[in-house]
């Protein structure tokens, strides 16, 4: 969607007209099929009130406390005694829904801007901070009560995921550029988690359709008591169903088969949980209130496998979540110091070296080299796939309420 449909739907809703629906037509014919009722996300009253084009004014300021916009909800098809039930059971857990919906409505203003100033010429550095100082701004950051979920990802062509500019870093986005961005919003450890790609030559453009195609399918197929190896078949089925022309040569698009959408929990981005998007994975069942991050990657003129590539310098770490007090194994007074930074503004949410620049962390790569190899710290380099090829990510977090599944993070542009 452009800005300029968006800007349309903004008057729409200063005119109080329900917003248009953004999935295609056979998406709603494969729900009509299933016979379930999509409750389709509607932009909330607060984003007229917002100071476009830059966002300025914090969330909780447009909405109150606790009306922030739902997601798109997609009802079960169940029987009315069964329906009474969930109400009952999801009651009680309202204020994780309230928690999430606060930090997806911060994600979706965050990436409009993002949407609107990121074009060829634009510093990538420049692009991630602008994009972590208007969520700090917008969630009113508060140590680990609310916050960034993890470092700003602009991961660019081959390179699929887990790259963010070091300090020093000017790359800047070519015309020919795919750049998948990746960026996560936290309320009180409830993270959001969604990701989209930019390109700038429309020849890129059926690459990018056929990855949010499969990640929508991978939404669809989701739900309660469902086999993750059944939405990996599906997800690989329908992005190995599009083809892409390039200077007269056609690829088919691959799922880069070692990537997986995920659980998230409190804190936790990665919760145990992996979702396939090939056939094959697990027979494990999704439960009920869980929070999951369906993302799917799709590549051409590569192999759809990703390896490390240390050539881009690593730059996301994160401390091991079953690492709780392990100070005292530290000997280093330097490497000790440095976990303490960590632990109080990160705690077991990512982080990459510029949020250590931007507290003051000076000459800390000797010690944050310790703290990874006694395991308390891991490193997550950037993951490329093979030179030549480009990747494209789309990405949404959803909750499988008791009543509902509820796509948290879906706007009108994605």
């Amino acid at each position: 969607m452009t800005a300029q449909d968006i800007q349309q739907e903004e008057t729409k809703v200063q005119q109080e007209q329900p917003a248009p629906s953004t999935q295609p037509p056979q998406q709603k014919k494969a729900k009509k099929s299933k016979k379930k009722k999509a409750k389709k996300f509607k932009m909330g009253a607060g984003w007229a009130k917002q100071t476009w084009p830059d966002p300025t004014i914090p969330i909780s300021k447009l909405y109150g406390n606790s009306t922030y916009p739902r997601g798109e909800c997609v009802d079960y098809v169940r029987d009315r005694n069964a329906t009474k039930d969930a109400e009952e059971r999801e009651h009680k857990f309202e204020q994780k829904y309230v928690e999430a919906r606060h930090a997806a409505e911060v994600h979706r203003h965050v990436r409009r801007w993002l949407q609107e100033n990121a074009k060829p010429g634009a510093r990538l550095i420049d692009l991630c901070e602008g994009v972590e100082e208007r969520t700090r701004r917008l969630v009113e950051e508060h140590g680990l009560d609310r916050g960034i979920a993890f470092p700003t990802g602009c991961s660019k062509n081959n390179c699929a995921a887990h790259y963010t500019p070091n300090a020093g870093d000017d790359t800047a986005i070519e015309k020919g550029d795919v750049i998948s961005f990746d960026f996560g919003v936290q309320v009180n450890g409830r993270i959001i988690d969604s990701a989209f790609t930019m390109c700038w030559d429309n020849k890129f453009q059926p690459l990018l359709d056929a990855v949010r195609d499969a990640t929508n399918t991978g939404i669809r197929e989701a739900g309660i008591d469902v086999r993750l190896c059944d939405i990996g078949e599906s997800i690989q089925e329908v992005m190995e169903s599009h083809e892409v022309e390039i200077d007269g040569k056609t690829y088919q698009v691959k799922p880069i088969r070692n990537l997986n959408g995920h659980s998230i929990d409190q804190y936790k981005i990665h919760a145990g949980k992996s979702v396939p998007i090939v056939k094959g994975g697990p027979e494990t069942k999704m439960e009920e209130n869980e929070f999951y991050a369906i993302e799917t990657f799709g590549s051409i003129n590569g192999r759809g496998f990703v390896t490390e590539d240390l050539s881009l310098g690593t730059s996301h770490y994160m401390k091991d979540f079953s690492a709780s007090e392990v100070q005292s194994v530290v000997r280093a007074s330097g490497a000790r110091q440095l976990l303490k930074t960590i632990d109080k503004n990160f705690g077991t949410l990512a982080f990459c070296r510029r949020y250590l620049d931007r507290l003051g962390e000076k000459n800390y790569l000797l010690n944050l080299r310790q703290l990874v190899q006694q395991g308390i710290i891991a490193p997550y380099p950037p993951l490329s796939d093979s030179k030549g090829s480009y990747t494209a990510q789309y990405e949404h977090t959803l909750i499988l309420r008791p009543t509902c599944k509820e796509i948290l993070s879906r706007g009108l542009d994605f």
